[in-house]
């Protein structure tokens, strides 16, 4: 008989191993961090302070297969988009399909007048072929942009998955003037579609289309936006969108804030959200890998005798992690101290979180400062700007900080860029594009 003596050190190997594995599978989860911008607050005072809620999607490894993708690409082909319009359209949209491989799901539909589908849901197993469907798209007719959207998603729900990234991708250069086309209506339709697990980019091409209707939709179902001036841009916008679509880790992200101890909420900056009470909900439809998403929560605190660790509100977070393709949840407070030193409640500021704040509460005022625009009012809208950016000056010196100094000076230019109306088109599509990434924290 042969007797064969095993180490214990390689018994030890196996088990080892499924130990690491598991703390692998048990870390991928998405960051959740909470920050008061005043930790530390003046003892018997009432305050107004702000509470960042921070979500970052965690790293996807190299050698791991991405998450498959349903893709809708919409393009507008109304007569508007003839000549180099619609060939630079087709170009960007072969290029954004040859990043795809045969566990993806692509569609394409062309709307002007009317709407056709080019090519239905199936997947990108014969890109060729894709490619020489839409190379035949030609542009003619009017903008049935309403129509579109919906022919879109319907061929999402063909393999709608809430493990896939569902995304219509719209592109138009043209006002919606077939169907429903009113910035309420799309904003509602893209409300409807988040519902259901989608989500919709919108790409205004050149300075014909409505930047209200597109960002309104795009912000309901929590996609991207961008403005493309020129249409040679195009490739380059598709590239960085299916970038972000490829690299979604997480999805049906709801949030739940509970201020406690008499904290009243005032208002959430940047995203839409309801307040009941002293209860906030919201929603992101996705996350991305290493990318940070975050909503700024404005409260006020009511006077308090000198303290420490009083709870200001519980956040609770919900979402399917799409690597697990499981739900799961975190949960995080937030504390803040009450003091009569000067010192030690600036020591406390939370520079990052103040900063954040700073910029989304300027970037209400500059959505304040088109709606002055919008009715004339320009001395009112250069006003908001100019004292925009003395608060952004303000904090910016007390904090150190060169991103708000560079935003006060952003602020600026926006109230000298408001007298020409042969400028404002062009000068509007630039404002809202940047109050929607700010406000969303796109990340192109």
């Amino acid at each position: 008989m042969n007797i064969r003596f095993v180490s214990l050190s390689t018994l030890l190997l196996p088990l080892v191993a499924i130990v690491l594995s598991l703390s692998t599978a048990q870390a991928r989860e998405i960051t959740l961090t909470t920050n008061l911008a005043t930790p530390v607050m003046a003892a018997d005072e009432t305050h107004k302070t702000f509470i960042k809620i921070s979500l970052e999607g965690f790293k996807q490894e190299q050698h791991e297969e991405r998450i498959p993708a349903n893709i809708a690409i919409v393009l507008d082909k109304s007569g508007s988009m003839n000549g180099d319009k619609i060939q630079q359209a087709r170009k960007a949209a072969i290029m954004a399909i040859k990043r795809l491989n045969a566990q993806d799901i692509v569609s394409v539909v062309s709307y002007d007048s009317r709407v056709q589908v080019v090519v239905p849901a199936t997947k990108v197993s014969d890109k060729h072929q894709i490619a020489n469907a839409i190379r035949n798209i030609r542009a003619n007719g009017n903008t049935a942009l309403f129509a579109g959207v919906s022919k879109g998603a319907q061929e999402l729900r063909k393999f709608l998955d809430h493990n896939k990234v569902n995304r219509v991708i719209l592109l138009s250069d043209g006002l919606a003037n077939v169907g429903p086309s009113s910035a309420n209506e799309l904003g509602k339709l893209g409300l409807s579609l988040a519902k259901e697990g989608m989500s919709v980019t919108t790409i205004g091409l050149g300075l014909g289309y409505n930047e209200d209707l597109m960002t309104q939709l795009a912000g309901f179902s929590d996609g991207n936006h961008a403005f493309v001036e020129n249409a040679e841009d195009l490739a380059q916008v598709f590239q960085y969108e299916f970038g972000d679509v490829l690299s979604v880790v997480a999805q049906g992200v709801n949030i739940n804030i509970h201020c406690k101890n008499g904290i009243k909420p005032l208002r959430i900056l940047g995203r839409e959200a309801e307040i009941r009470g002293n209860r906030i909900t919201t929603r992101m439809n996705q996350l991305y890998s290493e990318q940070e998403k975050f909503i700024i929560l404005e409260v006020e605190v009511p006077a308090r005798g000198v303290t420490n660790d009083l709870e200001v509100a519980e956040v609770d977070v919900s979402y399917t992690n799409l690597y697990s393709q499981q739900a799961q949840s975190l949960k995080n407070r937030v504390l803040a101290s009450f003091s009569q030193s000067d010192k030690q409640i600036q020591e406390a500021v939370d520079v990052k979180t103040y900063e954040a704040a700073a910029e989304q509460v300027a970037n209400e005022e500059s959505r304040k400062a088109i709606q002055l625009r919008d009715q004339g009012d320009i001395e009112g809208a250069r006003s908001v700007l100019k004292s925009s950016a003395t608060y952004l000056d303000t904090l910016g010196q007390s904090l150190s900080s060169p991103k708000l100094l560079e935003q006060k000076a952003e602020a600026l230019q926006d109230a000298e860029e408001l007298e020409n109306d042969q400028d404002w088109n062009k000068k509007r599509k630039e404002l809202k594009e940047r109050q929607y990434k700010r406000a969303t924290q796109q990340s192109y």
